[in-house]
């Protein structure tokens, strides 16, 4: 049974940054693509990052230039660096990884950011 789990949310105050952690676990598998997402209260979900298991990167344009995202193939874990973060960034961050027959959705993490 494939166990996604999600770590390094928290509240920081804008400006500041935080590191997002994920592992996939329970299964042989090679991971095809890794990714972040976030909900805020009373929005869809969206994509925050993403990276294959060869490296390509792609991020939503509101996050360019200040966020990471990085990945260890062997472990089954992404991470997501977070810089200059702000207020407006406040919500639930998920993670999803996807094999190439199915695809799993972290927890979420809760990253609250002040003014």
């Amino acid at each position: 049974q494939v166990r996604i789990v999600e770590s390094g949310g928290g509240l920081v105050r804008a400006g500041e940054w935080l590191t997002l952690s994920c592992a996939a676990s329970g299964t042989d598998f090679s991971v095809y693509e890794y990714g972040w997402y976030r909900q805020a209260p009373g929005k869809q979900r969206e994509l925050v990052a993403s990276i294959t298991n060869g490296g390509i990167t792609n991020y939503a344009y509101f996050v360019k230039g200040r966020f990471t995202i990085s990945r260890d193939n062997s472990e089954k874990s992404v991470s997501l660096q977070m810089n200059s973060l702000n207020p407006e960034e406040t919500a639930v961050y998920y993670c999803n990884i996807k094999f190439f027959d199915a695809a799993y959705w972290g927890q979420g993490t809760q990253v609250t950011v002040s003014s």
